[in-house]
């Protein structure tokens, strides 16, 4: 959805997502948001009577949304998924952007949960929420590739987990190895985890074929 298709309320959370991602929590202010938004200042205190925190909060959770739907997406992409797959794709969004646009931005989540100084327990909690409604539709597509379900939410986990700290050295080193090398290294071990035994009674029926 293009900037000018949204709504103002819509607009400044999707603003605050932006700049909390580009600046942090706490360089990013009421007056900055509202800017970037194209919103009259006026309208921040109409939709955000809880001041900065809730509108932090309401872009972490837009945040939190915005990835889980992006897993989707990235499935659709793909005419054989797998979990390796599947991963170097979530990497690629953010190899994409660097190389085309810099290394300004980062995962707005990740900068709300870090910036200790703005964040409030309210904060912390609507990131630990973003996360996990990042991970469900993760490990349920690796559940749908065949990993086993008792190790399908740790393994999404780790790829999180994994994307977000390649995240933080791309941005200092001003490089992109580090997402490469996670995407490398992590993808085979992901797809190591399928379950490659045939379904409940295959064996059977194919012995009794005979």
């Amino acid at each position: 959805m293009a900037m000018s298709e949204r709504g103002p309320r819509e607009r400044m959370v999707f603003s605050a997502a932006q700049l909390i991602r580009r600046d942090g929590v706490t360089a990013t202010g009421m007056r900055e948001v509202a800017a970037h938004a194209g919103a009259p200042r006026g309208s921040l205190q109409h939709y955000f009577p809880g001041g900065k925190e809730q509108l932090v909060n309401e872009a972490v959770d837009w945040a939190g949304r915005y990835a889980s739907r992006r897993v989707a997406r990235f499935l659709a992409g793909m005419d054989e998924p797998t979990p390796g797959g599947l991963f170097a794709a979530m990497v690629r969004q953010w190899t994409d952007e660097y190389e085309s646009a810099g290394f300004a931005g980062g995962c707005p989540v990740a900068a709300a949960t870090v910036d200790r100084v703005q964040s409030a327990d309210s904060t912390r909690t609507a990131a630990a929420a973003a996360f996990a409604r990042w991970t469900r539709p993760v490990a349920e597509a690796l559940t749908d590739m065949g990993i086993p379900a008792a190790r399908a939410e740790p393994l999404a986990t780790l790829m999180i987990s994994a994307l977000e700290g390649a995240l933080l050295i791309a941005r200092a080193e001003r490089d992109v190895r580090a997402l490469t090398t996670v995407a490398t290294e992590l993808g085979p071990l992901l797809d190591a985890n399928v379950d490659q035994r045939p379904p409940n009674g295959s064996s059977r029926a194919a012995s009794d074929s005979f």
